[in-house]
């Protein structure tokens, strides 16, 4: 008989054995009908990942899971590769395969512009309505702070929302984007000489030295916000080995920030002859458009333009051009991160170095530019960099768009002279303050531009001339307080903009925006605590988010101090 050690030990296989391993969630073939069904014709790429998730959501409404199950079989990737990025970006909505899905989601912008215009007020409002089938949502920013507040029914953006006209949309399932008849069509670009000088320069009637040269004497800078000299952006790519490529950032999402939007909406192509002579110049073969997804009328533009040019080419050999589409992520304004989102994957910041002119998009060196520096190529050059060199106020040099909201009389997308005050901004241009306001304080540049007081209003507004100060103009995104606002209200909105829209990343960042909300809520600040967590975020955060995200809190400590202490 065997011993009782004896018959534990030949029972010890059974008691420990173990499970069958899961295959995972399994794909159906309703599952794989549908995803096929929405993205026929969508090449089965890994990197047009994010593409056929806006189809898979376009066509049902949401994302359901068994959806995405059968998506990562289609284009061979781990089940979690798609599931994390679906999840990373705000737009799309997942769903279990039994859930409802809603009917239409109506997106209300409470970021600050539209905040101070009523914006969350109309968030509650359509929320009091309870539409059936509808979901009301708040939206961080929704590129229409000129016309705040704003609202996003489906696709159809909506300026100067009301809860009535929202709700009438809503009963009319008025969805869709919006025409834009006041667009410059292709063959009324081309009546008023457009492409003329690419065709130029494919003709060797312009050689690369010159057009650069042009650029050079110009002094023109990238207009995103970083403002980097676009000649030595050139000169640095073209260094590099080819193929070289080329990304367009119009995925502009700083608070206050709206002029790409409103120059695609009225000269798109003037932004893709610049495009092109920047390829030319640089030798780029292949091109990616990157925009923001709720600016869906201007995608609508865009597509149909693009075909348009593509079917009746101005020259041979054009570079490969793809639209890529946003999916509601305001860190992929950062190039790197952008790039990161072009390939397929969450749009997280790369470390540097290497930088993006050396090792891109694919590894590749990459131009990278946004929309109105591209915009400026052609007069430039047909002009010379003099004629554009020649404008500017107070010591400065050239021209800026200037998105201007709050509280003026007339927000709205202004072409000024670089070096142009504040006063002289909303009084030469915006119509004034708004009428019975008197100005408080202003942002210069969007969300991380800081908070400066009127103190301050006579300030040249331009790259390098704010920073003693704590500020800078970045995309010359300008928001306007009056006496009846608050800097510390306006920093709070912006701390929790920030906080929604780190990409979780870096530690400093993720934690540190969380961190300043919650400190920041109190009545009374302490300004110590704030300075460490400043200094902290500044020195560790990977990318310019975390490093500029204390810049409102730091202002409010600087120069509104009457407002936070005891």
């Amino acid at each position: 008989m065997p011993s009782r050690y004896a018959a534990a030990m030949h029972e010890a296989p059974l008691r420990f054995r173990p499970r069958a391993t899961p295959k995972g969630r399994q794909v159906d073939d309703a599952a794989r009908d549908a995803v096929r069904a929405a993205c026929d014709g969508l090449a089965p790429r890994k990197d047009l990942l994010i593409e056929h998730l806006h189809r898979l959501q376009d066509g049902v409404g949401a994302l359901r899971r068994g959806h995405l199950a059968a998506l990562a079989e289609r284009l061979k990737l781990a089940q979690a590769e798609v599931y994390e990025v679906a999840t990373f970006y705000h737009h799309f909505d997942i769903v279990d395969d039994t859930a409802p899905v809603p009917g239409l989601t109506v997106r209300v912008c409470t970021s600050l512009s539209c905040e101070m215009a009523g914006g969350d007020e109309l968030r509650l409002a359509l929320l009091a309505c309870h539409a059936a089938g509808v979901r009301v949502v708040e939206a961080p920013c929704i590129g229409r702070c000129h016309e705040a507040p704003a609202a996003c029914i489906g696709q159809h953006e909506m300026g100067h929302a009301t809860e009535e006209r929202v709700m009438a949309a809503v009963a009319a399932h008025d969805a869709a984007p919006r025409p834009l008849p006041q667009a410059v069509r292709l063959e009324d670009y081309r009546e008023d000489g457009g492409y003329a000088l690419l065709a130029a320069c494919h003709r060797g009637e312009r050689t690369r030295e010159s057009v650069l040269a042009e650029i050079e004497a110009s002094g023109l800078r990238g207009l995103g916000g970083a403002g980097f000299p676009a000649a030595r952006k050139w000169k640095s790519v073209a260094a590099e080995p080819a193929p070289r490529h080329m990304v367009v950032n119009i995925d502009e999402g700083e608070v206050g920030t709206v002029k790409d939007g409103e120059l695609l909406r009225t000269d798109p192509h003037r932004m893709l002859e610049g495009m092109l002579v920047a390829a030319w110049a640089v030798g780029v073969e292949r091109i990616w458009i990157y925009l923001r997804d709720e600016y869906h009328s201007a995608r609508a533009l865009l597509e149909q333009e693009l075909a348009a040019l593509l079917a009746d080419p101005p020259v041979a050999g054009l570079p490969a051009i793809e639209l890529r589409r946003g999916a509601g992520a305001y860190i992929c304004g950062e190039e790197s991160a952008l790039i990161e989102s072009v390939e397929g994957r969450r749009g997280w910041p790369r470390l540097r170095p290497p930088i993006v002119a050396q090792v891109g998009v694919f590894g590749r060196p990459t131009l990278a530019h946004n929309l109105e520096t591209l915009w400026w190529v052609r007069d430039i050059v047909e002009r010379g960099g003099a004629w554009f060199a020649g404008h500017g106020l107070h010591g400065r040099s050239g021209l800026r768009r200037f998105s201007v909201s709050g509280r003026v009389a007339n927000p709205g997308v202004y072409l000024a002279p670089a070096g142009i005050t504040l006063r002289e901004l909303i009084d030469g241009y915006a119509g004034g303050m708004a009428p019975g306001d008197e100005l408080y304080a202003y942002l210069p540049g969007g969300a991380s531009g800081g908070i400066l007081p009127a103190s301050l209003a006579d300030l040249p507004l331009d790259f390098d001339t704010l920073a003693a100060h704590g500020a800078f103009v970045g995309s010359m995104a300008v928001v306007v307080l009056g006496r009846h606002d608050l800097a510390r209200d306006a920093a709070l909105n912006l701390m929790r903009f920030f906080e929604h829209e780190s990409c979780g990343q870096c530690t400093p960042c993720r934690e540190g925006t969380m961190q300043a909300s919650r400190l920041m809520r109190d009545r009374h600040w302490n300004a110590a605590l704030m300075a460490e967590l400043s200094a902290v975020m500044r020195d560790a955060s990977i990318c310019g988010l975390g490093q500029a995200a204390p810049n409102p809190m730091d202002s409010v400590i600087r120069f509104f101090p009457h407002e936070v202490q005891a």
